[in-house]
């Protein structure tokens, strides 16, 4: 059976004012506390028990009093008006300073790039803010999924979003491990990819993603061919340091790993470039201290990229 939950217009006008009076038993001391004419609390008054059907006060020249349904009224009406300021007061304390749940939206491969790097300064800093990290290949929804923001690359990003540049742009690097690329060769070209194990990635659309590369240029896309596919770098990654195959990943992810020897690069003077790592919001009238701490600390510690 449906409910009507609805509160009738007006409901909640005059209670206030019926609140002062209880408290004050004047009407002209409820008028001052409130800032304004007796008058003008008398009507409010009047207009309240008419909503309500009976008379909460009970008048003399001398005295205020509560009727019995003003006693009942005054029993349910002082908590929960008191309930509302309380719900007034904690929404607002969340504008006045950093505080609250924050929940972000990330890839997997940037919570090592950019926020494991800065979780434990950022928490001393803000100790009154919780941060919760949900690391998805998923492009969320912010709105409806409750997130504050989220972390992509730039070309990944609504058009309607508030955009916040957190990395300078970088490359889409073909990386492979020494004993894969002493095993099945190196490539010179990107025709030669077609002789290689290429580790593919499956897109949050459930199609898998050609390789993307540059040529005189030109940004084209490139169709290659592997033993496995995955839906994060991260594992694309590991699935290279292993000798699957090639992998194609965003330069910053494979830098250590390439700085160590582990992965070597191939294929150089064809890597893709990206616009760069941007954070992303839904927009300025949204941005509450809790991100513009988050943004603003990121920001004074941005990665080696």
């Amino acid at each position: 059976m449906k409910h009507n939950y609805i509160v009738a217009r007006g409901a909640l006008e005059g209670v206030e004012a019926f609140l002062r009076v209880a408290a004050r038993r004047s009407f002209r001391q409820a008028a001052d506390d409130l800032g304004i004419t007796p008058s003008a609390i008398s009507q409010a008054i009047r207009a309240l028990e008419a909503r309500v059907g009976i008379a909460l006060f009970t008048r003399t020249t001398r005295s205020v009093g509560l009727t019995e349904a003003g006693e009942r009224f005054l029993e349910h009406a002082r908590p929960a008006f008191e309930g509302i300021v309380a719900a007034g007061d904690a929404a607002r304390g969340l504008a006045d300073r950093p505080s609250g749940l924050l929940r972000l939206a990330v890839p997997r491969a940037v919570v090592p790039l950019l926020l494991e790097p800065i979780l434990a300064s950022f928490a001393e800093a803000y100790p009154d803010v919780v941060v919760e990290i949900v690391a998805s290949a998923e492009l969320a929804d912010l709105a409806r999924d409750g997130f504050d923001a989220g972390i992509r690359m730039g070309e990944f990003i609504a058009a309607d979003m508030v955009a916040v540049r957190l990395t300078p742009p970088f490359r889409f690097v073909i990386v492979g491990s020494p004993a894969y690329l002493d095993r099945r060769g190196r490539p010179n070209t990107l025709d030669d990819l077609r002789n290689h194990s290429c580790v593919r990635m499956r897109r949050s659309s459930g199609a898998v993603a050609p390789w993307r590369a540059e040529d005189g240029g030109r940004s084209i896309d490139v169709g290659v061919r592997g033993p496995l596919v995955v839906n994060d770098f991260p594992t694309m990654l590991g699935a290279a340091r292993s000798g699957v195959g090639l992998a194609q990943v965003p330069e910053p992810v494979a830098a250590r790993d390439v700085r160590d020897g582990r992965l070597e690069e191939v294929l150089t003077a064809y890597a893709a470039k990206t616009p760069g790592i941007f954070l992303y919001h839904s927009g300025v009238r949204q941005v509450l201290p809790k991100l513009r701490a988050f943004i603003d600390h990121v920001r004074a510690r941005p990665p080696k990229v």
